[in-house]
C-alpha cells in the first residue's frame, strides 16, 4: 500500500480526506484473511468518522465481505490522526471472522 501527499481535496464543495487500512482477521476454520482498503471520504472536522467496506483476500477457497464505520479520530502530536476499525465478516463457507485494527494516518487531505 502507498500513501499520497495531496492537499485540499474537494468533494461536493468540502475539504475531505480518506485513510487506508489493512489488518488480519481472526483464525477460524484453520485460516485467516486480510481486510484492507480505503475509507469513504469525510469532511475535516474534529469528531468525524468514515465508512468502509470491501471483500477480504481469497484464502481457503473463499472470500468474505465486510463493512463498518470507523471510530472517532485519535489525534497525534504532529496533527495527523487515525481511526479504529472493528467488526465481523459475512458468514461464508460455514464461518465468520472477526477483525480489529487501525487506519493509517491521513492519506489525502
Amino acid at each position: 500500500m502507498h500513501g499520497h501527499d495531496l492537499k485540499h481535496i474537494k468533494w461536493e464543495g468540502r475539504n475531505v480526506h480518506v485513510h487506508q487500512y489493512s489488518t488480519e482477521t481472526s483464525v477460524n476454520d484453520g485460516h485467516s484473511h486480510t481486510v484492507q482498503g480505503v475509507t469513504s471520504p469525510a469532511k475535516n472536522s474534529m469528531g468525524h468518522v468514515h465508512n468502509y467496506e470491501g471483500t477480504t483476500t481469497f484464502n481457503d477457497g473463499h472470500v468474505h465481505r465486510f463493512s463498518g464505520t470507523t471510530g472517532p479520530p485519535i489525534y497525534l502530536a504532529d496533527g495527523t490522526h487515525y481511526h479504529m476499525i472493528a467488526g465481523s465478516t459475512t458468514f461464508n463457507d460455514g464461518h465468520t471472522h472477526q477483525y480489529t485494527g487501525w487506519t493509517d494516518k491521513n492519506v489525502i487531505g
